[in-house]
């Protein structure tokens, strides 16, 4: 209610109040007709993909000639790796058909789009009942997750892992650096390892975030692990974890792998590092040196094993080995940071990703829709 008679301190607050309320107005419409567009780009070039007539014409190429025309046209951001992000969103959030029908209803008696709203009704009605997956309602999805979220999320191959991240951004608010972060400490992998999990969560919510070659299996399956339940999960209980099934760990990686030291220390001017293991391949006769990372792919970890295998070269080597391999061992990979990460540097340079199996995941599919309602 508007009063007629105010104090210039209370002039302030209404004008101050009304600004913050209809900018953030403003930043969720913008977001949300960004999200609905990326999937409307996603579910044209599907579509094209499945039916177009002169498909065959561009075949692998489609993606680049499609970045080209659009960006001839004057829109930017487009580029080959922003349409398959589309492409990839659509495909991994047919249940966002909902809401954006019922948004283009409202677009489409004031504007004229290129769509058949009844067409993609149809062929998402029968996708999403195919899935048959847990979800959050896709009102939710696009009125509390911007696009920069689910770009995040789309790193994740598994609904459930994707799911549990979506249940803990909307809960707890998170900010995409945020959510960016948990997913790089591999939150869910330890939330889903601990018998406290409601501890890990809160743990997380209290830290403040913090600014080829043949031999070589991409991913590694450490299922053999059988890693118990405990409070939370570090890189050396990984370590160690591999040590105490150090034969079928020599199994996974394949034949020719000796075992050599853990934690090997080098010294650099008075400054210690350590790697975490160290093989040496008999066939290849070269040094193996794997280093564990809980989270995601940095471009600081390939900086980090150039200076390890720089050292095995110049101090390690004997006169009939060949150059050292360096192997990261990750929860997460970015390819494409891997590449640029790892480009001008030694070619035996490695990232690979490990895969571990939960204890059980109808334990953590309970622990994440408790989540939901509390």
């Amino acid at each position: 209610m508007i009063t007629k008679h105010q104090n210039f301190d209370q002039l302030i607050n209404n004008i101050y109040q009304t600004h913050n309320v209809l900018q953030e107005n403003a930043k969720r419409a913008i977001n949300q007709n960004l999200t609905i567009r990326n999937w409307l780009i996603g579910y044209y070039i599907v579509e094209y993909e499945q039916y177009g007539k002169d498909r065959a014409k561009y075949g692998t190429m489609l993606l680049e000639e499609l970045a080209i025309k659009l960006k001839s046209k004057g829109i930017k951001g487009l580029r080959k790796r922003e349409l398959n992000t589309c492409r990839k969103f659509y495909i991994t959030y047919p249940q966002i058909w909902r809401t954006v029908s019922a948004k283009l209803k409202e677009e489409n008696n004031q504007y004229s789009l290129p769509i058949n709203i009844n067409e993609i009704e149809i062929s998402q009605t029968i996708s999403v009942i195919a899935s048959n997956e847990i979800e959050i309602s896709p009102e939710i999805l696009l009125s509390k997750l911007s696009y920069s979220h689910f770009i995040e999320l789309l790193q994740s191959d598994d609904s459930l892992e994707r799911f549990f991240y979506e249940v803990e951004t909307i809960k707890n608010n998170w900010s995409v650096r945020e959510l960016e972060r948990a997913i790089n400490t591999a939150l869910y992998v330890r939330t889903g390892l601990s018998k406290n999990k409601k501890a890990i969560i809160d743990k997380f919510k209290n830290q403040k975030p913090v600014q080829s070659i043949d031999i070589i299996r991409d991913p590694y399956f450490l299922e053999f692990l059988g890693m118990e339940e405990r409070l939370e999960y570090s890189e050396s209980e990984l370590e160690q974890a591999i040590l105490d099934h150090l034969q079928k760990f020599l199994m996974e990686l394949g034949t020719g792998f000796c075992f050599e030291a853990r934690q090997k220390r080098i010294t650099f001017d008075n400054t210690h590092y350590h790697i975490d293991l160290v093989f040496y391949h008999r066939i290849l006769k070269s040094h193996i040196l794997i280093d564990l990372k809980i989270g995601k792919f940095d471009h600081a970890d390939a900086g980090q094993m150039n200076v390890y295998l720089n050292y095995y070269k110049n101090n390690e080597m004997s006169e009939d080995d060949n150059p050292p391999i360096g192997l990261i061992l990750c929860g997460s990979k970015g390819k494409a940071l891997a590449k640029y990460a790892t480009s001008g540097m030694d070619n035996q340079l490695f990232v690979s990703k490990y895969l571990i199996q939960l204890p059980d995941k109808n334990v953590l599919e309970n622990f994440i829709k408790k989540e939901i309602y509390k």
